[in-house]
């Protein structure tokens, strides 16, 4: 496999056959996390909350991302970094033995919530297209056209393990309660779900990938090498206990580089 090419200096004698003016988002700073997430509470469906109440045993289904809500704000008295929040919301389902015969499956929302801290270096660039259509909900002011654009990339989460507990057993977690569910997670389910606490309660520890990226639109006199991804890692980033295993996973670069119809050659 050749060598993969890094951004900065490029030195040798790379193949390039034009240089391209482009009106392109340049990555300004990125970071990757491998994220090990425990005792995510999952929000059931109201159907679901009614086979759980029953269950004899519980075994991990599958856990799928359906959104994250990305928002980027400026850090106090440190010009050209900001905070990048991202609010994960996952489907997770579960098989459920309630007696002899086939497992139940059910379903339900699990959030979680990250910070990381990026360069996204300093612009008053304002872009007006002949495609944009004003929305009467967008109450963003003008500074905020000005930052910017926060990205977050990641791969189909992995469901390490799943566990249940009573309402009087449950634990104190940061990650446990659920915030504003946006409408967009609320279609992904055939039912309403059951928001309050009470009665038993599904808990999981998932494993996730993702990159966060910070970047603005620029015009740029540029070749194009290859895929990039960042190396550092993300400082939010921490493993406990059950996340041993998912340790040992690699992190999927093909995932986020998918292969070119050619490579390039001498």
């Amino acid at each position: 496999m050749p060598e993969r090419l890094s951004p900065g200096p490029v030195r040798g004698n790379p193949c390039v056959k034009e240089a391209v003016c482009v009106h392109t988002r340049k990555v300004y700073d990125s970071c990757r996390d491998k994220e090990c997430i425990q005792d995510m509470r999952v929000y059931l469906t109201e159907p679901s909350q009614a086979v759980l109440a029953t269950a004899t045993s519980v075994r991990p289904g599958g856990a799928q991302l359906i959104w994250v809500y990305v928002d980027v704000d400026a850090v106090p008295f440190n010009k050209g970094f900001y905070t990048v929040d991202a609010v994960y919301f996952y489907r997770i389902t579960a098989e459920v033995f309630t007696g002899v015969g086939k497992p139940t499956t059910i379903e339900g929302v699990a959030s979680y919530s990250k910070r990381v801290i990026l360069y996204g270096s300093e612009g008053k660039l304002r872009t007006f297209l002949s495609t944009y259509n004003p929305d009467p909900d967008d109450t963003r002011s003008p500074e905020n056209f000005t930052m910017p654009i926060g990205v977050v990339e990641a791969v189909e989460p992995i469901l390490l393990s799943v566990k249940t507990l009573e309402n009087s057993q449950m634990p104190s977690c940061p990650i446990c309660e659920l915030g504003e569910v946006p409408e967009a997670v609320l279609s992904a389910f055939d039912a309403p779900l059951v928001l309050e606490s009470g009665g038993r309660t599904l808990y999981v520890t998932i494993g996730q990938f993702s990159v966060v990226k910070l970047e603005r639109e620029v015009q740029m006199l540029m070749p194009v090498y290859d895929n990039c991804i960042p190396d550092k890692q993300c400082d939010s980033a921490s493993s406990e206990d059950p996340c041993e295993v998912f340790e040992r996973f690699r992190f999927p670069v093909e995932e986020f580089a998918p292969p070119d119809l050619e490579r390039c050659r001498d």
